[in-house]
């Protein structure tokens, strides 16, 4: 195990293991588009993170893990304080890795394993290591996969507009208003967003409510301040939003992220 710090670099690749588990305290830290040869699964106990891919951006609450194959370009950003577990995995080792991105649950003996696997020594016995690993394979491939992914269009006018409203932590207007921003009509927009998300503009700005709500949820934020801040018109109608999409409250996601 590594315990490392935001400021000092980490290449995976590196280590000549099997496994790599690393674990770090990061606050406000941005990984930067990078890869490794290794697969990864990446997640937070606390704190929330988000990973932004080629064309896709998730968010990562305390109840849900990234896998990341092997090879893909990927960054990982933490606006706060974030526990941050990660454990490595060699393909030349482990043949029949999952080679797809995918965001799963969490349950409570996923969670246990990784926090072990994130700690273990490096030079732990194999045999308790392939033990553990059974049962995390196990776990893994029977976790529930969430949608938490936001297709990113790639159209350039779009991206530098996305950029700037990142940038500044605007909101996300409206259609009307955001053709109005970038000079162009509802309908040339909300074709590219179809065409390039495969969700019209309404849909896509409803999943980027839903993740940056997550994102704020989990970051201790109390609900009434994030139904303000994302432009519901009432903390119920905030409710039922985030009740729609997620088949519970936010107080309860709240409890279950603590």
């Amino acid at each position: 195990m590594a315990f490392i710090t935001g400021q000092k670099p980490f290449n995976p690749d590196t280590i000549d293991n099997a496994v790599v588990g690393i674990a770090a305290d990061v606050a406000k830290h941005d990984s930067g588009m990078h890869h490794h040869q290794k697969a990864q699964l990446l997640y937070a106990p606390s704190g929330c993170m988000s990973i932004t891919l080629d064309n896709m951006q998730c968010v990562l609450p305390p109840t849900r893990a990234a896998w990341i194959p092997s090879g893909i370009d990927h960054c990982s950003i933490m606006r706060n304080v974030v526990a941050y577990r990660s454990v490595y995995f060699d393909p030349a080792s482990f043949p029949q890795l999952p080679d797809k991105l995918k965001v799963v649950s969490v349950n409570g003996l996923l969670r246990e394993l990784i926090e072990r696997m994130a700690f273990w020594p490096w030079d732990m016995p194999n045999q308790e290591q392939q033990t553990l690993l059974a049962l995390f394979w196990q776990e893994l491939a029977t976790a529930q996969v969430e949608q938490l992914t936001l297709p990113k269009p790639q159209d350039r006018r779009l991206q530098q507009w996305l950029s700037s409203l990142e940038q500044h932590n605007e909101l996300l207007p409206t259609l009307n208003q955001a053709a109005k921003n970038i000079g162009a009509s509802e309908k040339t927009i909300s074709r590219i967003f179809s065409k390039e998300t495969g969700m019209p503009y309404q849909a896509w700005r409803q999943q980027w409510r839903l993740m940056k709500a997550i994102e704020l949820l989990a970051e201790k934020h109390q609900v009434s301040d994030v139904a303000s801040e994302l432009d519901f018109s009432s903390d119920s109608a905030f409710i039922s939003f985030f009740r729609q999409h997620t088949g519970e409250t936010p107080n309860k996601f709240i409890r279950e992220t603590r």
